[in-house]
C-alpha cells in the first residue's frame, strides 16, 4: 500500500511537471525593437518590420518583437545606441555618427566620394569592422552594419550647380564627417538628427539639407524644398552614412541555442547587404516625390563633380591624420576600406 502511494504520488508529480517543463521549453521571448525612424518611413516599412516578422516566422513564434518606431520608448535618438548597451531596450537601429567622435574608424565610409553602390558598400563595412574595428561595437551584439544610396543636396530657393553654389548655404549634416564635407565645400554646416529637419526647414533655421532620396518623403523634404543636385554616379557618390543594427549582449546571451541560431541567421554580411540593398532600392520613390510636385532636380556630372572631389580630399586627409593622432594607422584603414568596396562592387550587382 505504502508502495503504491508513493507510486501515486511521484506520478502525480510527473503529471504536474511536464505542463510547466513544456511551457519553459516554448517560451516566448519578447524583445522590445526601437528606433528614431517614423512608422511611415520606408525603412520601418520595408527594411525593419520584415526584419522582425522574418526573425518571429523562423522562430516558430517563440521570439515576438515589440516595435517601437519615432522614439516612442523615449529618449533622443543619440541616446539609443546606450539604450542597447544598458538593455534599457534589447535592439536598436541607429546612425553610430550620431554621437560624434565615438565610433571613429567606421567614419571612413562616410569620407567623400568613398561608396560605390549600398549593398556593396554594406558588405565591405560590414567585413571591415570584423576585420579592422571589431573593438567599436564591443559593449553590444551587432546584427548588421550597412549604409544608405547615394547622398543628395536638397535646397529651398536656391539650386546648387556647382560648389560656388554651395556658398553660404545653412545645410544639416547627418554625421561628424558629412558635416566637416559641407564646411569644406563652402557651405555653413548644422549637425542635427533626422526628425528635425521638417521643423528646422519650415522654420528658415536651415537652407536645406544632405539625405538620400529614400528618406525625403518621411520628413517633407519634397514638400519643404524646390531644389535637389544629385551626382552622376559615373563621377562617384557625394557621401554615404553608416548604420548599425544591434542587440544587447545579455539579452542575446540569454537566448536558448536554437533561438540565437535564428538571431544569427537574421545577422551578419548577408542581412547587411540585404538592408543596403532595400534602402537604395527606394531612392526611386522618394525622387518621383520631388518629381511628381514639379520640383527642380539637377545632376552634377561627372567632370562637374571633379571640383567637388577636389576640395573634399581635405577631409580625408584631415580623417587620416585625426586616426594616425588616435593610435591607429590611418592610411591602413582608408586602404583597406577602398580595397573592401572595390572588391564586393565587382561581385554586386548595381
Amino acid at each position: 500500500m505504502i508502495q503504491r502511494r508513493t507510486l501515486l504520488k511521484s506520478g502525480a508529480a510527473v503529471a504536474l511537471s511536464a505542463p510547466a517543463l513544456s511551457g519553459l521549453a516554448q517560451q516566448v521571448v519578447t524583445l522590445k525593437f526601437h528606433t528614431f525612424m517614423s512608422p511611415q518611413s520606408n525603412v520601418w516599412l520595408s527594411m525593419h518590420k520584415p526584419w522582425m516578422e522574418k526573425v518571429e516566422k523562423e522562430s516558430g513564434g517563440r521570439i515576438k518583437f515589440e516595435g517601437y518606431p519615432a522614439m516612442q520608448l523615449g529618449g533622443t535618438p543619440v541616446q539609443l545606441y546606450d539604450q542597447v548597451k544598458d538593455g534599457v531596450v534589447d535592439v536598436v537601429w541607429t546612425l553610430p555618427g550620431n554621437t560624434a567622435g565615438r565610433f571613429p574608424r567606421i567614419e571612413v565610409f562616410e569620407l567623400p566620394f568613398m561608396m560605390s553602390n549600398a549593398e556593396a558598400t554594406s558588405k565591405a563595412y560590414w567585413e571591415y569592422v570584423q576585420t579592422m574595428a571589431a573593438d567599436e561595437f564591443k559593449d553590444t551584439q551587432v546584427l548588421a552594419l550597412h549604409v544608405h544610396g547615394p547622398g543628395v543636396i536638397h535646397t529651398v530657393d536656391k539650386p546648387v550647380k556647382s560648389i560656388a553654389d554651395m556658398r553660404g548655404l545653412k545645410l544639416r549634416a547627418p554625421t561628424r564627417q558629412v558635416t566637416k564635407l559641407m564646411g569644406v565645400l563652402g557651405a555653413t554646416p548644422v549637425g542635427m538628427p533626422l526628425p528635425q529637419i521638417p521643423d528646422a526647414l519650415s522654420k528658415g533655421t536651415i537652407n536645406g539639407c544632405v539625405i538620400p532620396w529614400e528618406v525625403v518623403p518621411a520628413v517633407k523634404v519634397s514638400e519643404l524644398t524646390k531644389f535637389h543636385a544629385e551626382f552622376d554616379p559615373a563621377g562617384g557618390s557625394l557621401y554615404t552614412t553608416t548604420f548599425v543594427m544591434a542587440m544587447n549582449k545579455a539579452k542575446y546571451n540569454s537566448l536558448a541555442p536554437d533561438l540565437k541560431k535564428v538571431i544569427d541567421n537574421n545577422s551578419g554580411v548577408a542581412t547587411s547587404a540585404w538592408l543596403g540593398r532595400v534602402q537604395q532600392g527606394n531612392d526611386a520613390l522618394g525622387r518621383k516625390t520631388a518629381s511628381d510636385r514639379g520640383n527642380t532636380i539637377y545632376t552634377v556630372s561627372a567632370a562637374e563633380a571633379q571640383e567637388f572631389r577636389r576640395k573634399s580630399r581635405a577631409v580625408e586627409v584631415e580623417w587620416v591624420e585625426d586616426m594616425n593622432k588616435k593610435g591607429f594607422d590611418g592610411k591602413k584603414l582608408l586602404d583597406t576600406a577602398r580595397s573592401l568596396i572595390e572588391k564586393h562592387t565587382k561581385t554586386t550587382k548595381a
